[in-house]
């Protein structure tokens, strides 16, 4: 167990509290009714550190926390470290770059994802980690030889051609790097794109038939990392821009955009509208500047990029904050009439979270209109993720699944809402045992990977 101090980092307090103990828990409280089509495992990762400490909310070992759902039952909750070499030997130093250049060396801490039979768990700076249908480790999957460097923890599934596009970014030369995976898991294009330096790139966009990377000022600082400090900080002199390439295409076919300076860590989405390419993101006016807790919070913004003028046009939609926006996966790189976020309150820090009110944010793109879920005082969400009800017709026809953190029992539930009437009441709630607040996850239906 974790002891709080006034020395306790401020993320490792609150629900940030990490949990070292591995449970698999098959007597579950269920209030309401589990949709019975729904047949699979929502699972989410995040950052919690193996030895209890850690010098930054991106630092902690990877554990998934999982769902199994079938025929309208909860079969289990059991949560997971993903076994990197950061578990068997607690002692390596993840600044070291002896150690960061070690491609296995991931904490596995930040996605999830399941394609061509697969689960991933995802990190940036290295390979992938291949789990089991029980959240076992399988261990660091590198596309059979094809790939040999940093994997996003955000890559994109195409709901047209099933494949798995991605990139890599890097301190060193070659700075990106873009990767377009077969919808059967084969790495079939590995292309070096040049960028003004070595910038982090946390996510991208896609459509359906481009890319678009953010090339923007949080940069890697080698000074910084050698005397083991945060290695990437805000840069005022790095220009922000778009670059929009094919598809299949080529460093040679990208086109790249100037913006006013920001940070995105979370796009919604991407679409081609004619001449002109639409992002809807979780804008933040920077990042890391002035040290490396400096996150202001994220706004809804939309970049539109007219490919004839070569201008990009920037509008802020919501001035309610708001992170982790997602679309339905079938529509991932194509229009989309509705997006959500997690809603974030006036004081995000982690010790406030039983004087503020958890909310999921619904924006409907046709009409403009904003709606939201009121989860109530101290029940704090983490990132909503949308899947499809059976025979749906609407694109919101489906569910918004979620952990909830209630601060007063200091415990939590999954909860499976109703994304087309945004009712406060769950379809369904299980109560679980205390989760600490994450990063990202996902649905995974046993027709993907069981």
């Amino acid at each position: 167990m974790t002891l709080i101090d006034d020395n306790t980092p401020v993320h490792l307090r609150g629900n940030g509290r990490p949990v070292t103990e591995e449970r698999t828990v098959t007597d579950l409280k269920v209030t309401g009714s589990i949709p019975a089509e729904l047949d699979g495992r929502y699972i989410r990762n995040g950052a919690n550190p193996f030895t209890g400490n850690s010098d930054h909310p991106f630092f902690g070992d990877g554990m998934v926390h999982g769902m199994r759902l079938r025929d309208g039952r909860a079969e289990w909750y059991r949560n997971r470290y993903v076994q990197t070499p950061f578990i068997a030997n607690p002692d390596l130093n993840i600044l070291d770059p002896a150690v960061a250049v070690d491609m296995t060396a991931s904490k596995a801490n930040t996605h999830v994802f399941g394609h061509a039979g697969k689960i991933l768990a995802l990190e940036e700076g290295h390979l992938p980690y291949v789990l089991d249908g029980e959240l076992g480790t399988v261990g660091p999957t590198d596309f059979g030889g094809a790939l040999a460097s940093q994997f996003t923890a955000h890559p994109k599934i195409c709901p047209v051609t099933g494949e798995l596009l991605a990139f890599g970014y890097s301190p060193f030369e070659p700075y990106l790097r873009y990767y377009r995976v077969s919808a059967d898991g084969a790495l079939v294009q590995n292309e070096d794109i040049t960028v003004n330096g070595p910038t982090m790139m946390h996510d991208f966009n896609v459509t359906r038939n481009n890319i678009v990377f953010m090339d923007l000022p949080a940069v890697f600082d080698l000074e910084a990392a050698m005397r083991g400090e945060m290695p990437i900080h805000w840069d005022d002199d790095y220009p922000s821009r778009l670059g929009v390439m094919p598809r299949n295409g080529t460093d040679a076919d990208v086109r790249w955009y100037d913006i006013n300076p920001c940070y995105v860590f979370h796009p919604m989405n991407a679409y081609e509208d004619g001449d002109k390419i639409v992002l809807d993101v979780a804008r933040l006016t920077h990042v890391w500047r002035d040290s490396m807790m400096d996150f202001p919070m994220p706004e809804f913004w939309r970049f539109t990029i007219d490919t004839t003028t070569g201008k990009v046009h920037e509008e802020q939609v919501d001035d309610q904050p708001g992170e982790f926006p997602r679309v339905a996966d079938s529509v991932v790189g194509l229009p989309h009439r509705y997006g959500y976020m997690m809603g974030l309150p006036d004081d995000p820090s982690l010790e406030a979270a039983a004087t503020n009110r958890g909310s999921i944010v619904k924006y409907d793109r046709q009409t403009g209109e904003r709606s939201q879920i009121d989860l109530g005082l101290g029940q704090m969400p983490g990132e909503p993720v949308f899947v499809p009800a059976e025979g749906g017709k609407n694109e919101d026809d489906g569910y918004l699944m979620t952990f909830v953190y209630d601060a007063d029992s200091d415990s939590s539930r999954y909860v499976v809402m109703d994304a087309s009437t945004m009712d406060d009441t769950p379809v369904a709630s299980i109560e679980l045992p205390r989760i600490p607040f994450g990063f990202h996850g996902n649905w995974i239906p046993s027709s993907v990977a069981d």
